[in-house]
């Protein structure tokens, strides 16, 4: 899908998917209606289940083919030369209300056709390194965090600087950004790659343009795990304590070795006179152990996913182009291109966010 622009993607995935649904809805009323179906009560009830999922997408496509319509003849209000001047700038005013309707709805529809992923409300740390390009990669990584910390701040998301390492030339080698609050891992995942800029240095004496690269990596904040331990997963053994003496040592027993056999891991405690209080100990001492080895695992599989996501940084890698000179960006996974990289820059992430969040 080369140099697809927003207009044919809208036309394309999005709008295919939204018509198939309001089309089942309509098919489903149909079933609805037949003897056959009402003579069958559970499959009745998972019919008006389906179709009560199904109804507010229908009746949004309904709508935007109405505002397709609409929009349409506007604009042919407001380029029809025959018409005075007043009603064509009241053409021009109709189409420009209709057009952000359009966008609330195709927004709108990107949310119920994409299921919300439970991690995407995530914190999220967002690494970003120079790659290939020397200081002009670095300046170009510091230009991506300022993109990064402006977008967050217009969703309402709060944004905190980690770690810096600056070139000195108002670029980074790398940073790591923090940005907290709901939806924070679903609006940043995308932006995991290698990213190329295409544009004059401030440093080139003879208006050349560099091609420089960037690498992201988009990563959900480790939480604290909590640790659910099931009784049947334990062996508990019992002996007498060991020590230096006194009148419980080696007559009661009051020692305690747990063995969580799903993991291995064993824990003991014999600190204590009392098997009861050994036994709680021990089992707060596994829980620990336990939720150290499943960070472990989850910090090892974020690592994983980052080596993953930036590759080695090399152009032939990217994912995502910034042409300075036309003003263009385009993300290659899903060919979409737009002509406002100076908005793009600014945090005006939206377009790019909603197109792959229907691819």
């Amino acid at each position: 899908m080369a140099n697809l622009t927003k207009a044919e993607l809208r036309d394309g995935g999005l709008l295919s998917r939204w018509e198939a649904v309001a089309n089942n809805y309509d098919t489903l009323n149909d079933q609805l209606t037949d003897p056959a179906v009402l003579a069958q009560p559970s499959l009745l009830v998972s019919l008006h289940k389906e179709r009560a999922e199904m109804e507010p997408i229908a009746h949004m496509f309904g709508e935007h083919r109405q505002v397709l319509e609409e929009i349409a003849q506007a604009q042919m209000m407001a380029e029809d030369q025959q018409l005075d001047a007043e009603m064509r700038r009241l053409a021009s005013e109709e189409l420009e209300c209709l057009e952000s309707r359009r966008e609330v709805l195709e927004t709108q529809v990107v949310e119920l056709l994409c299921p919300e992923d439970e991690g995407n409300n995530k914190n999220s740390f967002i690494e970003i390194r120079a790659g290939t390009g020397g200081s002009e990669a670095a300046l170009f990584a510091g230009d991506l965090l300022r993109m990064y910390i402006k977008f967050a701040e217009d969703k309402g998301l709060r944004s905190e600087l980690i770690e810096s390492h600056e070139t000195g030339i108002g670029g980074i080698k790398e940073a790591i950004l923090l940005v907290e609050g709901k939806g924070a891992f679903g609006f940043f995942k995308y932006e995991s790659g290698v990213h190329r800029v295409q544009r004059v240095p401030t440093t080139e004496a003879n208006g050349r343009i560099h091609t420089s690269t960037a690498t992201v990596a988009v990563m959900p904040e480790v939480e604290e795990v909590d640790v659910k331990i099931d009784p049947k997963d334990l062996r508990i053994d019992t002996y007498c304590s060991s020590g230096a003496g006194g009148q419980s040592v080696n007559t009661t027993y009051s020692a305690v070795r747990i063995t969580h056999i799903p993991t291995g891991v064993v824990v003991t405690c014999q600190d204590e006179r009392s098997q009861l209080k050994n036994r709680t100990k021990a089992m707060r001492t596994l829980r620990t152990r336990i939720g150290d080895t499943e960070r472990e695992k989850q910090e090892a599989s974020i690592a994983q996913q980052r080596r993953s996501q930036v590759g080695t940084g090399e152009r032939s890698e990217k994912i995502r182009t910034y042409n300075f000179p036309q003003n263009r960006v385009t993300d290659h996974r899903i060919g979409l291109t737009l002509h406002k990289l100076d908005r793009v820059m600014e945090g005006d992430l939206d377009d790019l966010v909603i197109a792959l969040r229907a691819q």
